[in-house]
């Protein structure tokens, strides 16, 4: 029947990595077989999904411990189901609170496992590659700095290069008007991205504080890019005494925005890929923001400036974003000379993120592991 292959993403940039790479395996073999946990992008490409990642997306340390006892039943069911599957190999990708236990689990079983998208440990928690060092059998790194973190480490690790590039590259180029049709936006003012988060809790706190931009710049179309995890029912609560509009098409908008407003996560990365000139903005609950602050020790949040070594798109984090603030760093960019200056550093970027083809370099390691 051929081998069997379990993978986990508990988010949706983890649905759409994995669906790349399971993509890129099935190209390269005919006869895996795929089980797991992530959503739609997955199932498309045949892994059977046992749990959907929306019912497992929790952020930020209170809110962890709050959903402590949803989290170790998610842990026992899926114990369960890798023992009944009795995989040749698992695929962990990205979402470490979880996945780190997982394969503590496995190693101990005698399962070999991939840990594909690397767990921030050189941002806090450095401790943990002790642990990886042992769970892990082969750790595939997407952003270049991460291999030599691990080699400072004496654990050796594979830079294969950042499926965001991939992702993009595979896109058929849209047409802007056939764009703002399908979604009934106004054909003449240039458009603003709104990317408020994809999880509850950050969109809770991002989106009325991007809300409050709208009305100081009424010549622009703010859009606000709906996340695939939410529903229309939850943003309305934000957006119903508001103008903006809202479509359900991240890259699309992104592919003909002037500019963003953009929670940190992988949206700076994919709106700087995009070639769209952005500010980054962040805000937490207090609790963990405090216990972060504490614990974090990287000089950037936003994985453009953490890739490019300094400040190239402006952050905006927990006391200093304000609609104030906001106001005064969106208007940069608007400025020509200032958006031309992001525009030469995203070139750089995407130089040092190694070009396309993640996805396959990652299945080439992983097969390679496999026979």
């Amino acid at each position: 029947m051929g081998e069997k292959i379990f993978i986990i993403a508990g988010e949706a940039s983890g649905d759409l990595h994995a669906s790349n790479l399971v993509k890129a395996l099935n190209k390269q073999s005919e006869k895996l077989q795929f089980r797991g946990l992530g959503g739609e992008l997955m199932e498309q490409q045949g892994v059977e999904i046992l749990k959907h990642y929306k019912t497992m997306a929790f952020m930020g340390f209170a809110e962890v411990i709050a959903n402590i006892r949803t989290i170790a039943k998610n842990f026992k069911l899926v114990k369960g189901w890798i023992s009944d599957f009795n995989p040749d190999l698992i695929i962990l990708v990205d979402y470490p609170g979880f996945n780190m236990r997982i394969a503590s689990w496995a190693k101990e079983r005698g399962i070999k496992v991939v840990y594909y998208i690397s767990p921030q440990v050189w941002a806090w928690k450095e401790g943990r590659v002790k642990k990886l060092k042992t769970t892990v059998d082969k750790m595939l790194c997407i952003l270049p700095f991460e291999v030599d973190f691990y080699a400072k480490h004496n654990m050796e690790a594979t830079f294969v290069g950042h499926p965001l590039l991939d992702a993009i590259a595979s896109r058929n180029p849209g047409v802007e008007a056939e764009f703002r049709a399908k979604w009934n936006l106004d054909s003449d003012k240039k458009i603003i991205a709104v990317l408020p988060g994809s999880r509850k809790q950050e969109i809770e706190r991002m989106l009325p504080e991007f809300l409050t931009l709208q009305k100081k710049y009424p010549e622009y179309l703010f859009v606000l890019a709906k996340a695939p995890s939410q529903e229309d029912e939850f943003y309305a609560q934000y957006t119903q005494n508001s103008p903006i509009e809202a479509v359900r098409d991240t890259y699309g908008l992104l592919e003909h925005s002037y500019a963003a407003i953009v929670t940190s996560g992988t949206a700076t990365l994919e709106t700087a890929l995009f070639k769209v000139p952005q500010v980054v903005c962040y805000k937490g609950g207090n609790i963990s923001y405090q216990i972060a602050k504490r614990l974090v020790k990287i000089p950037y949040i936003s994985l453009v400036n953490l890739v490019l070594n300094r400040e190239v798109v402006k952050e905006l984090i927990q006391n200093d974003f304000t609609p104030y603030q906001l106001e005064q760093y969106f208007s940069n960019l608007l400025k020509e000379d200032y958006r031309q200056s992001l525009l030469n550093n995203y070139e750089e970027l995407r130089e040092k993120l190694g070009g396309e083809g993640a996805s396959a370099n990652a299945a080439n390691e992983i097969l390679h592991l496999l026979n």
